[in-house]
């Protein structure tokens, strides 16, 4: 596999992670729910609660702050010994952002 591949696999890996995570509902939404053990849900996803469903502006916001964070972090290494670690992080903001400002800009990429 080639190193840019690499790059781009863990960018993206990283932001649909944070996309799942944003999709979630937190505990208080879901609902806490307690009582008797006969009393519960049962069989396959009745303890399912709905996920979130992000719009395309949320989508873009979330990748667009992947990107910065990974800008943001990079700028903080100062040391030459973290030469390779910024430049890992500034591709990977940079394949982020291709996705947001590619030929068509934002809508034009398949997102989620």
């Amino acid at each position: 596999m080639r190193a840019r591949d690499k790059v781009a696999v863990s960018a993206l890996r990283a932001t649909l992670a944070a996309l799942d995570n944003a999709e979630a509902v937190p505990v208080a939404e879901a609902g806490r729910r307690g009582g008797a053990l006969e009393e519960s849900p049962v069989g396959a996803g009745a303890t399912e609660a709905a996920r979130r469903e992000l719009s395309e502006t949320g989508v873009v916001d979330i990748v667009r702050a992947e990107a910065a964070e990974r800008l943001d972090a990079a700028a903080e290494l100062t040391a030459p010994a973290h030469a390779d670690h910024v430049a890992r992080l500034r591709a990977e903001a940079a394949v982020l952002l291709r996705f947001l400002d590619g030929p068509g800009g934002p809508g034009t990429h398949p997102v989620g």
